[in-house]
C-alpha cells in the first residue's frame, strides 16, 4: 500500500478521534459549568501510526486488507479520572450513548482481570460513524479509561518496553508489576480518603443546617418579651457549641420547636 493510500484510509480515524475528544471534553466542561464535580480529568486521542499498525499486523497475522475490521485501535482516546470509581461512571456514560452516536462492539476490563505485567484499565471498543466525503463510514475506536497512576504507571511501562526493545529483563517486569500494585494501592488510599472527606463535608453542612435553624428559632423567640428563657436558651446553644455532638445540637433544636410550636411563633 503507497502512502497516499495510508493518508487516505487514515482520514475517517483522525476524524473519529477530534470528534470524540470533543464529545467527552464537552461532558467534562458541562459538569465544571453546573459547579460538579467532573470523573473525567482529562481526554486525549490519537490515531496509529502507520510502522504501529504494520507491526500490530505482522504480530496477529492480519493481511493489509483486512486491518480496518480486524485491529481495533487504530482510533484511540484516552479518558483519565481522578478516582477508581471514576471509571465506573464514565463507562455509565459511554454505556448510555449506546445506540445513539456510538455503537459498543466489546468491553474489555483491565482493572479486575489484571494482565500478567500489572497493566491496569478499562477498554471498550465501539464502532463510531464518520461522516466522509464519500458517504458515511463505520471505523473501529478505542477508548481507554483509567486513573492517573494507572496512566503513569502504563506510560513508564510503554516507555521502557520500546527501550528494551520488547526484550526487558526480567528483573524489571517484576519491578514494573510491584510498581503496577503499588500504584493501585494509591489508588485505593486516595478513594478513602476522599470518602472521609466527602463525609466531613456532609457532617459540616449537616451541622451548619442545624445550627442556622436554632439560631433562627432563638431569635424568634427573643422577640416574644413574655419567653424570659430566650437568654438562657442562647447560652444553652453555647455549651452545646462547645462539645459539639451533632446529635444533641438536633435534639436541642426540635425543643426549640416545639417551643415556637406552643408559643405560635413563626421563624423568620
Amino acid at each position: 500500500m503507497e502512502i497516499n493510500e495510508w493518508k487516505k484510509l487514515l482520514i475517517p480515524y483522525e476524524q473519529a478521534v477530534k470528534e470524540l475528544k470533543l464529545k467527552f471534553e464537552n461532558i467534562q466542561n458541562e459538569y465544571r459549568k453546573l459547579d460538579e464535580y467532573s470523573p473525567i480529568e482529562s481526554v486525549s486521542g490519537r490515531v496509529k501510526k502507520i510502522y504501529s499498525i504494520l507491526e500490530k499486523a505482522n504480530k496477529k497475522g492480519i493481511p493489509i486488507n483486512e486491518i480496518e475490521d480486524k485491529i481495533e485501535d487504530i482510533a484511540g482516546i484516552r479518558i483519565t479520572c481522578q478516582f477508581v470509581e471514576d471509571i465506573n461512571k464514565v463507562v455509565k456514560l459511554i454505556r448510555e450513548r449506546d445506540g445513539k452516536d456510538l455503537k459498543i462492539i466489546e468491553e474489555k476490563d483491565y482493572i479486575k482481570n489484571i494482565k500478567p505485567s500489572g497493566y491496569r484499565s478499562y477498554h471498550i471498543i465501539i464502532k463510531y460513524p464518520v461522516q466522509t466525503a464519500h458517504g458515511e463510514k463505520e471505523i473501529l475506536a478505542e477508548i481507554q479509561i483509567r486513573t492517573l497512576a494507572m496512566n503513569f504507571w502504563a506510560t513508564i511501562e510503554h516507555s521502557l518496553r520500546y527501550k528494551y526493545n520488547k526484550n526487558m529483563p526480567e528483573y524489571i517486569h517484576d519491578r514494573l508489576k510491584r510498581a503496577a500494585e503499588a500504584a493501585f494501592i494509591l489508588d485505593k488510599e486516595m478513594s478513602k480518603i476522599r470518602d472521609e472527606i466527602l463525609k466531613a463535608q456532609e457532617l459540616f453542612e449537616t451541622k451548619s443546617n442545624i445550627v442556622r435553624e436554632i439560631f433562627k428559632n432563638i431569635q424568634s423567640l427573643y422577640n416574644i418579651s413574655e419567653i424570659k428563657e430566650a437568654g438562657e436558651l442562647y447560652k444553652k446553644f453555647l455549651i452545646l457549641w462547645e462539645e459539639g455532638d451533632i446529635k444533641k445540637l438536633d435534639e436541642f433544636n426540635k425543643k426549640l420547636d416545639t417551643l415556637a410550636g406552643i408559643y405560635g411563633v413563626q421563624k423568620l
